[in-house]
């Protein structure tokens, strides 16, 4: 950075990923201060509503008076769109992706449509709405057992359920249906899990995932030794572009800007399908993003200040064409 910004990390969060928030906050808060930035930490409560969430941002902004608001927010209210929103409305520079990319990223189902759109392999899927009381049995449809059952805005595979008999159908969309009023009932596709993050418009090195558990679940993703991580990858070299491909075209088909984690199953014919774009995925020093990026040499420290560096130099740009205007929309 040409110079020190003042930078608001905001985590925490109304979300079922609070905890996970505060980890990838904390770790943000360490890295731009050992960088020598003005780095103020704010954690946004998770005992409110969002209209409380959005509240207490349009008052801790103007307090901490921040060039760089660092979003470290997993799940509603981070991903969703709104803190993004409020950021447009505040008129703060903030990282990673806009409004319209985040909401696309956090609803799985709108997020499936631009992947096919994009011509991009995802699993065969359909949504089933809970409230409609539609016989569970009824709502696999054409599908076939084993099936994964997730609600269709969540993050960190909370409420996420692998059918294996066609009678736990109905436990399962109650379980999602405890965290969206849409579920998501997909097929499951063997093959070997990976993910790719994107940063500044790169594709990083292909990590794979290998649970030690039925699947890459919560507390796969949180406990200590419970998931080997390859870093990178021991695809065959030409899998690991493809995959690499993938992810980027998800990335932009979204909209996407800056930096995004894209999760794929390469499938038993070597080919990659798209689950999901994570538009701010775990950041903490030893999260999978930050795991990538040093396989390229790009240090946690790095990577936090290339993402902030990001979104401070795009806040520049946008007041330069408004001072050439005659207009200002930054504070």
């Amino acid at each position: 950075m040409s110079s020190l910004p003042r930078v608001m990390v905001l985590m925490g969060g109304p979300s079922a990923e609070h905890a996970i928030s505060l980890k990838s906050g904390h770790g943000v808060v360490e890295a731009l201060t050992r960088r020598g930035c003005v780095v103020s930490p704010v954690t946004v409560p998770q005992d409110v509503t969002t209209d409380e969430a959005i509240q207490f941002v349009r008052i801790s902004v103007p307090r901490e008076n921040p060039d760089v608001v660092f979003l470290a927010l997993h799940g509603a209210f981070g991903e969703d769109g709104t803190v993004q929103q409020l950021c447009e409305e505040l008129g703060v520079a903030y990282t990673g992706s806009d409004p319209a990319a985040s909401r696309l990223g956090m609803d799985k189902i709108a997020s499936r449509r631009r992947f096919e759109r994009a011509g991009l392999r995802t699993p065969a899927w359909r949504v089933v709405d809970p409230a409609a009381g539609e016989n569970p049995q009824r709502a696999l449809g054409t599908q076939r057992v084993p099936v994964v059952v997730k609600p269709a805005n969540q993050g960190s595979s909370i409420g996420v359920t692998i059918v294996q008999d066609a009678g736990q159908i109905g436990g399962a969309i109650r379980e999602a249906a405890r965290y969206d009023t849409r579920v998501l009932i997909e097929e499951f596709i063997q093959g070997r899990e990976v993910t790719v993050g994107i940063v500044a418009e790169r594709p990083l090195p292909v990590v794979e995932i290998q649970a030690h558990r039925p699947f890459f679940d919560y507390a796969a993703k949180y406990t200590p030794g419970q998931t080997t991580y390859l870093v990178p990858s021991t695809l065959p070299a030409r899998t690991a572009r493809r995959a690499q491909h993938t992810a980027l075209l998800a990335h932009r088909a979204l909209g996407c800007r800056d930096f995004s984690r894209v999760d794929l199953i390469i499938d038993r014919r070597n080919r990659p399908v798209v689950l999901e774009v994570n538009t701010i995925p775990g950041l903490t020093p030893t999260s999978l993003l930050p795991k990538a990026a040093g396989c390229l040499g790009l240090s946690y420290d790095d990577l936090c200040e290339r993402l902030t560096s990001m979104a401070l130099d795009r806040a520049v740009r946008a007041e330069a064409i408004h001072d050439s205007l005659g207009v200002s929309t930054l504070r």
